[in-house]
């Protein structure tokens, strides 16, 4: 299977491009929309394609349609570091047809390209999540206030007025930090 790889991180494309090579996945790899463009529109295009959500001024949102246009078959998958239930909407709704949040384990993306991976251990890319796979939504709001407070350079209450909560919420719920030893029915 041919894939190509999108990342602005260059550590974690080479990392991915040689794990993927190791399981028999040939890949590009582009470090932004326009080099990512040019690939897929090589005289092989792709049969799937790992998108980074933020792609520094890019987003991979927007590679999504002109990737369609190139292949209609072509599996597109959405990573980011800043996953929340509101970019996963979105990624879906303009085509992409998984959504992982980073850093996504090689298996991962195995599973989500519908391939055999190993199985759901930490090992395999899966601590945090459930037994099906997906990350919990204590765990996606937590990385959401962790983005927040990153973005207003750890200042409580700008982060709690980016969120649009009172900060007193706010404390309370970084009080209450997720793990995967915690019983997702509290």
């Amino acid at each position: 299977m041919r894939g190509l790889l999108v990342d602005d991180d260059a550590l974690y494309l080479r990392t991915l491009q040689r794990s993927l090579a190791r399981r028999g996945h040939d890949c590009i790899i582009a470090p932004d929309a326009r080099t990512a463009l040019a690939a897929a529109a090589s005289s092989q295009p792709p049969d799937f394609a790992l998108l980074d959500l933020k792609l520094g001024s890019d987003s991979g949102l927007s590679l999504i349609a002109p990737l369609r246009a190139l292949r209609p078959d072509m599996r597109i998958i959405l990573v980011t570091g800043y996953a929340s239930v509101a970019t996963a909407v979105e990624a879906i709704k303009r085509g992409a047809d998984d959504y992982l949040p980073k850093p996504a384990s090689a298996d991962a993306i195995l599973r989500a390209l519908g391939g055999k991976a190993g199985e759901g251990s930490p090992a395999s890319g899966n601590a945090g999540r459930d037994s099906a796979g997906m990350t919990p939504l204590r765990r996606l709001e937590w990385e959401h206030i962790q983005q927040a407070l990153q973005d207003s350079g750890g200042n409580i209450s700008a982060a709690a007025r980016l969120l649009g909560m009172y900060r007193r919420t706010l404390q309370r719920k970084l009080a209450k930090r997720p793990g995967p030893e915690r019983n997702p029915q509290e």
